[in-house]
């Protein structure tokens, strides 16, 4: 394996969770589109991910449990961690020094983390 080409998270309510990834991180709808799924791009399409629909039940399951995706950021961690507080964002703790460079972690409705990092 050499590298991850997309990832796609499930989620319990997919227009709860579309507002969440645009209104308050600021993700990008992408073009394609699916029924079943909102496909996203961030920082000018260079990271793209989706929300789905279950893939079978997930009454009772914990989602989100344990997953992290990781976003580069452009600026400043302190201004985006002052825009998500702005926007009411549940983050995950105040930004952390990390050895790839600071970052600050959103939990999004289902209890995924979303990082975003500021490169050393």
């Amino acid at each position: 394996m050499r590298k991850l080409d997309f990832a796609s998270l499930q989620v319990r309510d997919l227009e709860v969770s579309k507002n969440f990834y645009t209104n308050k991180l600021g993700f990008e709808l992408s073009e394609a589109t699916n029924p079943a799924a909102c496909i996203f791009s961030y920082n000018k399409g260079e990271a793209s991910f989706a929300i789905r629909k279950p893939i079978g039940d997930l009454d009772g399951k914990e989602l989100g449990a344990g997953v992290s995706l990781w976003f580069a950021i452009d600026g400043t961690i302190e201004d985006l961690q002052a825009a998500l507080l702005e926007k009411n964002v549940d983050l995950a703790g105040p930004i952390q020094v990390t050895p790839f460079g600071k970052a600050v972690t959103a939990k999004d409705p289902d209890g995924y983390n979303i990082t975003f990092l500021q490169a050393n």
